[in-house]
């Protein structure tokens, strides 16, 4: 058995029950369920159709995400998470680098690390050595003057651990973040890389080794065999090259505002919803989403 969910931006929703039904008729699929009217829906289908993709297409261009996937198993006990771009809306790097005065040179780098151009830790060690000097208090400035999160993600972590789960942030980026984010989303641990500090200034180094792509999957594995579960029961979301491989990895790998390249190799992709649409994937109904971290 399988389901099919269809999701729109809360923000602006645009799904109807004209849309659904009739999906629902030329799939074959069983009763749909509103888990938030206008928002999101669901249904059960015997089979994976043979036209998904070209369904995903179309669907896009009206502002729909769409969805299918098992229907066993579909809620996890663990949620996976990377930072930038995906709990927060910014390249913590790129606003440390905009404060240096390099802001647009770096975040060129960024784009090009995060579409699986460049290698990673290379491009983490170019970049950190382009805010050598810079005062420590930076970061700081930036998490209070910069640093906007997803809508949604308070509401996702919130509602997974008042139903057992477990949630942790592994990034790319750097400790001094993750913290600052892991306690005010609720995340239960966080993992990145260190930054460098002397005398009050940022050193243009790192901490090796550096966490990237492998890093994020050896901590599932880690966190997952000391939590008693498998990969399987894993929702693992992020945006760019460096979280395919914990994408691919877990249970269900939930590519959110990716890059084009990352998202291609994901069958669970969000272009349209926030964070909230890896609830409606588990097949949470709002009434049941928590606020409470």
């Amino acid at each position: 058995m399988f389901v099919a969910t269809l999701l729109t931006n809360p923000a602006t929703p645009t799904l109807d029950a004209a849309t659904v039904e009739a999906l629902r008729n030329a799939w074959g699929g069983g009763e749909a369920r509103w888990l938030n009217p206008g928002i999101a829906a669901e249904f059960d289908l015997a089979q994976m159709p043979d036209n998904r993709w070209q369904v995903w297409e179309d669907l896009q261009a009206r502002g729909l995400d769409l969805a299918v996937q098992p229907g066993e198993g579909r809620r996890k006990h663990m949620l996976l998470a990377d930072m930038d771009s995906t709990m927060i809306a910014q390249e913590c790097i790129d606003e440390l680098a905009d404060e240096a005065g390099v802001g647009a040179y770096v975040a060129g780098i960024t784009a090009r690390a995060m579409n699986g151009e460049l290698e990673f830790e290379d491009a983490l060690r170019e970049r950190v050595a382009l805010l050598k000097g810079l005062d420590a208090s930076v970061i700081a400035h930036v998490l209070a003057t910069r640093i906007t999160y997803t809508p949604g993600g308070r509401e996702l972590i919130a509602t997974m651990k008042a139903h057992g789960g477990h949630a942790a942030l592994v990034s790319g980026g750097f400790t001094a973040f993750t913290g600052h984010v892991a306690t005010a989303l609720g995340f239960d641990e966080h993992r990145a890389n260190t930054l460098h500090v002397a005398d009050g200034a940022l050193t243009g180094t790192v901490a090796e080794p550096i966490l990237g792509r492998a890093a994020k999957v050896t901590a599932l594995d880690e966190i997952t065999a000391r939590l008693g579960i498998t990969p399987a029961d894993v929702m693992a979301v992020g945006d760019g090259a460096n979280d395919l491989g914990m994408l691919g990895r877990a249970g269900a790998g939930v590519a959110l505002h990716a890059k084009p390249s990352v998202a291609a190799q994901c069958d669970l992709r969000v272009n349209h919803g926030d964070l909230t649409a890896l609830l409606y994937l588990q097949g949470y109904s709002v009434d049941e989403f928590s606020t409470a971290t």
